[in-house]
């Protein structure tokens, strides 16, 4: 497959991510953009990173095979039903979504040499959690945020895209409270976008990019989600 360099006037075209290779890579891009953003994870593409050389374009994926978390999959250790039922953490939509995304910004991973949340996709991102498509679950401890994580809802699909956690269990808890979300509204997926052991453990699996694509096609015919955010946002619990 050719790559292919998006054009600034055409926010919403990609080509189609089937004729991409296993790693993904399927488009670069000068900008992201909200449109860009929300037309790309319709389609199964989602920006990953961003050149570290000039002329610093984003790329933008579609790997093969893709991690999904059904919620119907989801497994709860007993470290974390500990967490759950004893209440450890306060747990909150939608309530502090950019120290969210700085937080996972900032937090220092083994597996990587830097984060791939640039400034200028905190913004973008920023103006779509204002527009109600990205969305953040938080957990409290003691007033203080002690987790997170924060993705975009669209249709009847969540697409995570980063956690972080400051306490134990902190950012499953998150996950837990998304699930249980995902679950109330009949989600068919949690897109978990690439493989790692710790999605794994919470039981989230790969599945072929074709498989992925299909699915998505069923769960994103409207932009709109499911999920009544504004209601969540509202009644924390």
């Amino acid at each position: 497959m050719e790559l292919v360099f998006l054009e600034e006037d055409q926010p919403e075209y990609f080509p189609n991510p089937r004729n991409a290779d296993d790693s993904g890579l399927v488009a670069l891009s000068k900008s992201l953009g909200t449109k860009r953003i929300i037309a790309a994870y319709k389609q199964g593409i989602f920006p990953w990173m961003k050149m570290e050389e000039p002329p610093y374009l984003w790329c933008w994926y579609s790997p093969n095979p893709r991690m999904l978390l059904y919620p119907n999959e989801f497994k709860t250790a007993r470290s974390l039903a500990k967490a759950i039922k004893n209440n450890t953490y306060e747990v909150r939509v939608d309530q502090n979504f950019a120290k969210v995304m700085s937080k996972c910004a900032s937090i220092k991973r083994s597996h990587e040499e830097s984060s791939w949340i640039e400034p200028d996709m905190q913004i973008d991102y920023g103006l779509l959690h204002q527009q109600g498509i990205a969305h953040s679950i938080e957990t409290y401890l003691n007033g203080e945020l002690a987790g997170g994580l924060y993705g975009l809802a669209v249709g009847n699909a969540f697409f995570g895209e980063s956690m972080f956690h400051q306490s134990p269990e902190a950012s499953k808890v998150c996950m837990a409270k998304l699930v249980e979300i995902a679950k109330g509204a009949g989600l068919n997926f949690i897109d978990c976008q690439v493989p790692n052991p710790f999605l794994h453990s919470l039981g989230a699996r790969e599945v072929s990019r074709d498989l992925f694509l299909d699915e998505l096609a069923q769960a994103c015919k409207q932009t709109k989600s499911s999920i009544d955010w504004t209601a969540l946002a509202e009644n924390n619990s």
